[in-house]
């Protein structure tokens, strides 16, 4: 008898390579400043053509992944995946997820790539998947640490783009910060301000920062990160005596720090990303996130717009998002990415998309 054919949806090559692409100015953060992206690209290829793709993000600092562990990771991965059925997507999931925990970025490599592949043979575009509640999302657009008079620049640049929510980071040094963020509202008094410390205070020096801005003035719409990831007691220090919202970013890496924020209520806001975690990870952090009656966030890595529409997808397929930070892929000084892109007012609209992500790279990427 000649061999059975196998399934059309059977995931038959999985591939990786290096996403190298200089940043156009440095991406800074109270924890470290990046000048370029040092992705991994995913394809996978199921058996009846159709071909997807997937970013791996890893960020030195946030993770103890490096390009080339996931690199390698990556590579490796098509030893136990190829021959997996894409239609069984929470199984892929699974074995991603044993095989490959301490290697979160590529984990939502993988899963992107082999669900998107699924999503363009069966014709379904990724937010009808993730629930179809909306078809599009706007994102902010962040000033990362510079001189005050450069955030003053910035934020005119980001006001011409019809952008209503300005992302400032903060967390190196309080008085400059302070100064930052001065010069953003005074240049923005209308915009909506989200100040994100990606750790880099404790609760007090977060709390003082917080009475500086209140003397000028300004009360951010969210507080981001404000102290270490392992200050949960620190972090609730500044939601109650903070009068403003707070966001868990670094703090909620998975479904067990989900589960105790649930609890805790130590911040009112939970931030998931995809490098985080992986896809399928995040889903289950925002359901439980959303079980305990907490507000969701979707953000990123340096991430090009493969990864940011795939997480655009998202947000929007579920619907409840309340805080979208998906603006990385303007810091790329080229574009690797054709198909969907961020629109005027920083809208991420998927409505078009009519099977998986709607991005592909290049060909010459």
């Amino acid at each position: 008898m000649p061999p059975r054919r196998p399934k059309p949806t059977v995931l038959v090559r999985l591939r990786a390579k290096t996403l190298d692409v200089p940043l156009s100015e440095p991406f800074s953060i109270a924890t470290a400043t990046r000048t370029e992206a040092s992705n991994v690209l995913v394809e996978a290829v199921l058996a009846d053509g159709s071909r997807g793709f997937g970013e791996c993000a890893p960020l030195s600092g946030f993770t103890t992944e490096t390009q080339a562990s996931a690199l390698k990771s990556a590579r490796g991965a098509a030893e136990f995946l190829e021959g997996q059925d894409a239609a069984a997507w929470e199984r892929v999931c699974s074995i991603v997820e044993e095989r490959l925990s301490d290697h979160p970025s590529v984990r939502a490599g993988i899963e992107m790539a082999v669900l998107d592949a699924w999503a363009r043979s069966r014709g379904i575009p990724l937010w009808r998947f993730f629930g179809g509640a909306e078809s599009s999302v706007r994102t902010d657009v962040t000033v990362t640490i510079v001189p005050p008079d450069a955030a003053a620049r910035a934020a005119r640049r980001i006001l011409a783009l019809g952008i209503s929510t300005i992302k400032i980071k903060v967390g190196k040094d309080m008085d400059e910060d302070v100064r930052r963020v001065v010069a953003v509202a005074e240049e923005a008094p209308n915009a909506d301000l989200i100040v994100d410390a990606n750790q880099g205070y404790d609760a007090a020096l977060a709390l003082r920062f917080l009475g500086e801005l209140k003397r000028a003035g300004i009360t951010p719409a969210l507080y981001e990160q404000p102290v270490p990831r392992d200050d949960w007691d620190g972090m609730a220090k500044v939601s109650r005596d903070g009068k403003v919202p707070v966001a868990a970013d670094e703090t909620v890496s998975g479904r067990a720090d989900a589960l105790r924020m649930a609890k805790t209520k130590a911040a009112a806001v939970v931030n998931i990303k995809f490098m985080k975690c992986g896809i399928r990870e995040a889903w289950d952090i925002a359901r439980i996130s959303r079980g305990a009656g907490l507000k969701l966030m979707m953000g990123g890595m340096i991430e090009s717009r493969l990864s940011m529409t795939c997480a655009a997808h998202f947000a929007a397929g579920i619907g409840a998002f309340s805080f979208v930070d998906l603006d990385t892929p303007l810091w790329f000084s080229r574009d690797p990415m054709q198909g969907v892109s961020m629109g005027s007012g920083g809208l991420y609209d998927l409505s078009s998309v009519r099977a998986g992500i709607g991005v592909a790279p290049k060909r010459a990427s």
